[in-house]
């Protein structure tokens, strides 16, 4: 099937297969007058590596395999991310450190990231922070920094001469009915939850995510997704309440499964079950919503 793109005027979107489903994702293109870019080189972009484009450095959203997958493709230019997540681009150990995973588990995801990500570490890395802007030559690039998904994940806001438009490149911000992901060592639940309020805020005529929903157009499109991709926090939050009436286990929870579907198994699986809920029970203990008794979870009767 050939991969689809489409220009925006100076963007031009690579998209991955099915629209960037994982383990595919929707790359960005930036051509200004002075210098050019790529966000995010997915597996579409090493699909596509026979007519790669000529860039001037790569931008990563957050670095997360699936993010630097076609990265290597460009060895000579330098790579940016946000400051908190550049030991992933560092070294392999610096980028498994960023899930978290111990043992077989880390050793078969290292093996995963190596094989079917093509990852390489890079030394020429910079970092960017929040409200940092980089300029191309009649196209200017934002830094919105919205953490949770990863320590340094960030959203970029691009406007262009000529035009009263705007695109948001939203990385990980999928709004599909999955949800918000956050099982990671350096994810965060409430950084999260801020994260997607400061994105009501944003106006753009454009947004992209790099899986899945791909290119929206108009932000009253863009807004009810990000209600309802918001929303899966409370449900999930609510179904934890509701399951816990009765004295439950971490061990009960992580087999119940919140974040992903009755029945899904796998050690991968199990280990972002439990960090997740995780991070619910800490903040409902701290509420005074949930005791914690030993290893036994419940809620206080009202």
């Amino acid at each position: 099937m050939e991969l689809q793109q489409r220009q925006i005027g100076p963007l031009t979107i690579l998209f991955g297969k099915d629209n960037g489903k994982y383990p595919q994702g929707n790359s960005l293109l930036i051509q200004g007058s002075r210098s050019s870019a790529i966000i995010d080189p997915s597996l579409g972009v090493v699909a596509r590596q026979d007519n790669l484009p000529q860039v001037d450095m790569v931008l990563h959203s957050h670095v997360h395999e699936d993010h630097v997958a076609g990265s290597h493709l460009f060895p000579d230019v330098p790579w940016h991310a946000h400051v908190q997540d550049l030991p992933g681009l560092a070294s392999l150990e610096g980028l498994l450190d960023i899930y978290g995973f111990e043992g077989e588990i880390r050793q078969s995801f290292e093996q995963t990231v190596l094989n079917e990500f093509h990852y390489q570490s890079h030394r020429d890395i910079h970092g960017f922070e929040d409200g940092d802007q980089f300029d191309f030559g009649g196209v200017r690039l934002t830094v919105v920094h919205i953490p949770g998904h990863t320590r340094g994940h960030c959203c970029f806001v691009i406007d262009w001469d000529g035009s009263d438009q705007r695109l948001v490149y939203l990385g990980d911000i999928e709004l599909t009915g999955f949800g918000p992901y956050y099982g990671d060592a350096w994810s965060d639940l409430e950084d999260f939850e801020v994260s997607l309020e400061k994105l009501r805020h944003l106006d753009a005529h454009w947004w992209l995510t790099f899986h899945h929903k791909g290119l929206i157009e108009g932000r009253a499109a863009f807004l009810p997704m990000l209600a309802d991709f918001t929303a899966m926090i409370d449900y999930r939050e609510q179904n934890l309440l509701a399951y816990l009436v009765e004295p439950r286990s971490m061990a009960d929870i992580v087999a119940h499964r919140f974040i992903y579907r009755p029945g899904t198994g796998g050690v991968f699986v199990d280990a972002v079950e439990r960090r997740s809920m995780g991070m619910h029970l800490a903040r409902l203990v701290r509420d005074q919503r949930v005791t914690q008794v030993h290893d036994q979870y419940q809620v206080v009767p009202s």
